[in-house]
């Protein structure tokens, strides 16, 4: 009876497993930000600097570095929701959530301040 219980446990909590890693898989690379669409007032030297500069690269490790706002060199990620929610955190453990769309080339970030669109490069 006990190794049945046992059993049931490990099959459920692989399956855990599985669900909470959908789509950290298509997540890990590099991205390049192609569209910016802000929500809030943003200035245009900003979107521009967004657009020129804006780059992430997620890692398996849950890490990751790149340019949105500012700078990010040593950042977290956590993806839940079976890939519909994305939270990155800065060096300072400031959470940014956002919701996202994963497909294999492109990554869609959607958060209260802006929408951004990122290309895999």
């Amino acid at each position: 009876m006990k190794k049945s219980n046992l059993f049931i446990f490990g099959i459920a909590l692989l399956a855990i497993l599985i669900v909470s890693c959908k789509g950290r898989g298509k997540l890990v690379n590099s991205w390049k930000v192609t569209s910016v669409e802000a929500k809030i007032p943003l200035s245009d030297s900003l979107k521009n600097e967004i657009l020129a500069n804006g780059t992430l690269t997620f890692t398996q490790d849950g890490h990751v570095t790149g340019f949105l706002q500012r700078e990010i060199t040593d950042g977290t990620y956590a993806l839940t929701k079976g890939g519909k929610s994305l939270v990155i955190k800065d060096e300072t453990g400031t959470p940014y959530p956002c919701e996202s769309t994963i497909t294999d080339d492109k990554l869609i970030l959607d958060s209260k301040e802006m929408k951004i669109t990122l290309n895999k490069i």
